[in-house]
């Protein structure tokens, strides 16, 4: 299913201080260029978390210092030029925050490998502090949250700086089925790093382009279908959808209680791992994650070994053989690629398999979403209460809400009935159908995992009109199922990023990270974003 059929069906859920000049050799290199808004000489460019806890053990930096470094990378890149408008809000309390870690490191406290990183979070994510959370809504602008979301508390627990919260497409891309994803009432329009004029896909956008755009080491997204892999190739980034229940939801504002799930987005694989081994955990008010308890790992990097693809099966997605000349290019390279570090590649036609998931999928999406948001909202310290309140909200203030465009998916859901409904539990099933579907194909051929094109290149910036299709989209299959995937950058096209897809059966992220990682380090195809203003800069075909 193409990435705008799933918009029209409503199923796609689919970031003056002073700054340090300290910069290690090995990462001068990997600084952008100048370019038309001036010289890009951040000093923690591309770092990785192992790079810049080394900082801090070295006493070159404290948890400090990069927290103002990032604070001060944020105000000069994404509120002002480029102004990639990625950060819809900065945590009043990080330098606090990051001053009380330095002072359990001087003491010789330790939480582990997050201790003293700077993160974001999406805005969909509650926090228990001064900051609101919206989902970009200007219907929820003062809902503060009386506390953290679960995967929030664990994240403070693990010693990160809470920076601050992304932009996303409103309501995480499920309002409108023209929609423009990155854009929300209250945050405005996300741009892409790598060029300005283009998207950052959705809904996770501001996670993705911060992340990108190295406004902090690593971030969370959320995703219902495509909502972290796609802005994660969109951007030339690693994603992480994790098998549903093995981070909670509490906490989160809802879409879909069958398919939501938060995850990491960061440059690396290894960076990603580490993010997250950190928030897993049993979460009373999340039922799904005690179905963890004996699959999760508390140390996912252990199972990053370059050596991984060998003697590996890996299922090849056949229809992504056939689109765009360029990206197809790409994917065939991968590919050799993946023969190159061991692997043998098995054709199949999983798209094709999971294709009659769909329309159960758009059904439980629209039931799901009335009664969780509703849910959520009866606790929530927004104006708004329930979903027909949004609803009159946005009507009522529609030239500031509703601009571009309008709300049908959020009225289509209230008219649903509740859980109950046959109408429900019959597109429950069918939807949930493409769990066997992929575990039987796995089995069948002996696959160790599948892999296809993330989603093609990024598409134009168009308020009017809305996203455009792409020729690719392989997240529908992981999504409906609830089964984990990864995507890896996995080259350009006119300097555009595509992802390489890795996706497997439940819980079995260890095996992908490893495969990926192997692809990561074989393929080194992640660069850092030069801000292009738009393609006319290439000077291609004059």
């Amino acid at each position: 299913m193409k990435r705008k059929d799933f918009l029209k069906t409503g199923s796609l859920a689919g970031i003056a201080i002073t700054t340090l000049a300290v910069h290690s050799t090995a990462h001068a290199k990997s600084a952008p260029r100048e370019t038309a808004f001036g010289p890009d000489n951040f000093p923690l460019t591309e770092m990785t978390i192992a790079d810049l806890q080394q900082l801090m053990h070295s006493g070159k930096q404290t948890a400090e210092s990069l927290t103002r470094l990032y604070l001060a990378r944020i105000d000069a890149i994404d509120k002002k030029g480029p102004a990639i408008n990625a950060v819809i809000e900065v945590n009043p309390d990080a330098i606090a925050i990051a001053q009380q870690l330095d002072k359990e490191r001087k003491s010789g406290k330790l939480r582990g490998p997050l201790h003293g990183i700077p993160i974001l979070v999406k805005d969909n994510i509650d926090t228990g502090d001064k900051m609101m959370t919206t989902a970009g809504a200007l219907a929820l602008v003062g809902n503060i949250a009386s506390k953290d979301a679960f995967i929030i508390q664990k994240l403070r627990e693990a010693g990160a700086v809470l920076l601050g919260k992304t932009n996303l497409s409103e309501w995480a891309n499920f309002r409108s089925t023209r929609s423009t994803s990155g854009w929300s009432s209250r945050g405005g329009q996300t741009k892409n790093p790598v060029m300005l004029d283009r998207n950052p896909c959705g809904s996770s956008s501001g996670s993705g382009a911060a992340v990108a755009a190295n406004l902090c080491a690593v971030a969370i997204g959320t995703e219902t279908d495509g909502s972290i892999i796609a802005p994660s190739s969109f951007c030339g980034i690693v994603g992480i959808k994790p098998t549903v229940g093995l981070w909670s939801r509490s906490g989160i504002i809802p879409i879909s209680s069958t398919q939501d799930t938060p995850g990491p987005m960061a440059r690396t694989v290894r960076d990603a791992a580490v993010l997250l081994g950190a928030l897993i955990g049993t979460d009373p008010a999340d039922a799904v994650t005690a179905e963890s308890e004996s699959k999760r790992q508390s140390d996912y990097t252990k199972y990053l070994d370059a050596g991984s693809l060998q003697g590996k099966r890996i299922g090849i997605e056949k229809s992504h053989f056939e689109g765009n000349e360029d990206v197809v290019a790409l994917y065939k390279a991968a590919i050799e690629t993946l023969k190159l570090k061991g692997a043998t590649i098995v054709e199949v036609e999983l798209l094709k398999a999971c294709r009659d998931g769909g329309g159960g999928e758009r059904d439980v999406l629209r039931y799901e979403f009335k009664a969780g948001v509703n849910a959520y909202l009866t606790n929530a310290k927004a104006p708004v209460k329930s979903l027909s309140d949004v609803i009159a909200f946005n009507k009522a203030h529609a030239a500031k809400a509703m601009p571009w465009f309008k709300q049908e998916t959020l009225e289509i859901c209230e008219k649903k009935d509740d859980l109950d409904s046959p109408v429900y539990q019959e597109a429950l099933k069918k939807s949930t159908s493409n769990r066997t579907t992929i575990t039987e194909l796995m089995k069948s051929q002996s696959l160790d995992a599948i892999c296809g094109i993330s989603i093609g290149l990024p598409c134009c910036i168009d308020l009017i009109n809305g996203d455009y299709d792409t020729d690719f989209y392989f997240c529908p299959p992981a999504a409906r199922a609830g089964f984990p995937h990864i995507t890896v950058p996995m080259g350009k096209v006119h300097e555009l990023p595509a992802g390489l897809s890795f996706m497997a059966n439940a819980y079995e992220e260890p095996k992908l990270l490893g495969m990926a990682y192997a692809y990561e380090q074989a393929s080194k195809k992640r660069e850092a974003p030069r801000f292009i203003p738009s393609w006319k800069e290439l000077g291609v075909g004059r």
